[in-house]
């Protein structure tokens, strides 16, 4: 793991037990579907909005903005001051749930909310 950009994005994205539901592997075309100009409701009440743009800005007390992107078929975030990218496969269950998974098996899950 890169110390500062996996530190500040697993602090970004909270984790929870996966609830008793069919979890479905995204591909990188339905990532960004899903995730553009829509905000991911956390465990811990932070909120994380990922714009159009490729800004992305996570509020849970102090607003923190970092930058978003689809590689292959992962999700990939920068915080600064970190200079590097950190990946996760993301996967989706009905009706709005979303998990991050990342390269050590972790996973960290949200709600979508709509458009």
């Amino acid at each position: 793991m890169r110390a500062i950009g996996r530190a500040v994005t697993l602090s970004l994205i909270v984790a929870g037990a996966a609830q008793a539901q069919d979890w479905i592997v995204m591909n990188g075309a339905e990532i960004t579907e899903v995730l553009t100009d829509r905000s991911v409701t956390y465990d811990n009440g932070a909120t994380q909005r990922f714009f159009a743009s490729g800004r992305t800005l996570y509020t849970h007390g102090e607003p923190s903005w970092g930058s978003w992107r689809v590689e292959g078929n992962e999700y990939c975030s920068l915080w600064p001051p970190s200079p590097d990218w950190d990946c996760y496969a993301v996967q989706s269950a009905n009706p709005d749930g979303i998990v991050f998974l990342d390269d050590f098996g972790n996973r960290f899950e949200g709600r979508i909310h709509p458009q």
